[in-house]
């Protein structure tokens, strides 16, 4: 199940997080003084069943990571266990030097999420959502109030701040949830698929916000199944499938290390007579999704003349891309939720 706004917020309000917001009996940071996360032979199950196998990887101070796979991946698993949602069965989990087993408490107070589903109170109006989930950290209304100015102009909802929530676009809710994620001021931000159901426009928006976290050295840690977003915004990012880490490194390294640089897209009615007629003499390796072919390619130009030469073919020719890498990683077929 994806993290809720519900579940981080109930952990954090069943305990006295008043006396975690300054880090006292914190424990010895990781190895590496500059990590904001690290996560070493996570090991979860459930049922009997391994959801996340010894899952090894870091993230540091100030970097967007991302942190990527198909559905049942166990990316989700993952992130409650980085949050302190879940009990572990192996590993260990440190989070800005706090020990996830035994200092969950004091972590989360340092700590914004942005969940999947924006969980806004609809009877409140957008700055009363605001100062109620500061509450929750033990903020004094003053000191709320004092920050709702800055986080209104930077979710560009000032002109809304006396609006209730049904009067907001589907943009607007998810800015606001960005913005009520940075009510404590957290050094780590979790934003579990940011911009799920945003149009171009309010993705570039979030996209513009979250540079500007980045830029004022907050540690950003994402998951997406949009792979232009992670490209964009991810310095360096994970692959995870049936719980381990399949890739990692920096984006563009990655595709350069797993695939052909360029490819060519085939598709529509006689793409797979096309192929069938050609196979033997196209380079490189082919893939068929659909009515589409896929050739990936060291040099696109024989291929691409033999097909401009081909009446009635449709095709594209492009440089391979991270959905290219995620796909040769994890493969095409449909994963279910799990």
């Amino acid at each position: 199940m994806p993290i809720s706004r519900d579940s981080v917020v109930a952990a954090s309000a069943a305990e006295t997080v008043m006396n975690s917001a300054t880090p006292h009996g914190k424990a010895n940071a990781a190895p590496e003084a500059a990590l904001a996360v690290d996560v070493r032979q996570l090991h979860k199950q459930y049922g009997g069943r391994t959801v996340v196998d010894n899952l090894s990887f870091h993230i540091r101070a100030g970097e967007c990571y991302g942190l990527l796979g198909p559905n049942g991946a166990g990316k989700t698993t993952t992130l409650r266990a980085l949050l302190g949602l879940v009990p572990i069965d192996g590993g260990s989990v440190h989070v800005l030097g706090y020990n996830m087993r035994t200092q969950a408490q004091a972590a989360r107070a340092h700590i914004g999420v942005v969940p999947q589903m924006d969980g806004l109170d609809p009877d409140f109006t957008v700055e009363e959502n605001l100062l109620v989930f500061g509450r929750y950290f033990g903020l004094s209304d003053a000191q709320i109030r004092a920050r709702i100015p800055e986080l209104l102009d930077f979710a560009a909802l000032t002109p809304k701040k006396s609006a209730r929530i049904n009067e907001l676009s589907g943009g607007m809710k998810r800015r606001l949830t960005l913005a009520r994620a940075l009510v404590n001021d957290p050094d780590l931000i979790v934003l579990d698929e940011p911009t799920t159901g945003l149009d171009p426009q309010a993705r570039h928006l979030v996209w513009e916000r979250l540079r500007a976290l980045l830029a004022r050295g907050k540690t950003i840690l994402l998951t997406t199944h949009f792979m232009d977003e992670a490209e964009r915004l991810c310095e360096r990012l994970g692959v995870v499938d049936h719980g381990r880490l399949v890739a990692e490194g920096e984006p563009r390294e990655l595709i350069a290390q797993h695939l052909e640089p360029y490819v060519v897209e085939v598709y529509g009615e006689g793409a797979e007579a096309w192929l069938h007629a050609n196979r033997a003499c196209l380079p490189g390796r082919v893939e068929v999704a659909g009515e589409t072919v896929f050739c990936y390619l060291d040099d696109p130009a024989p291929v691409v003349s033999q097909l401009h030469a081909t009446p009635g073919l449709r095709y594209l020719q492009r440089p391979a891309n991270l959905e290219d890498l995620f796909l040769r990683l994890t493969g095409r077929d449909m994963r279910e939720e799990g």
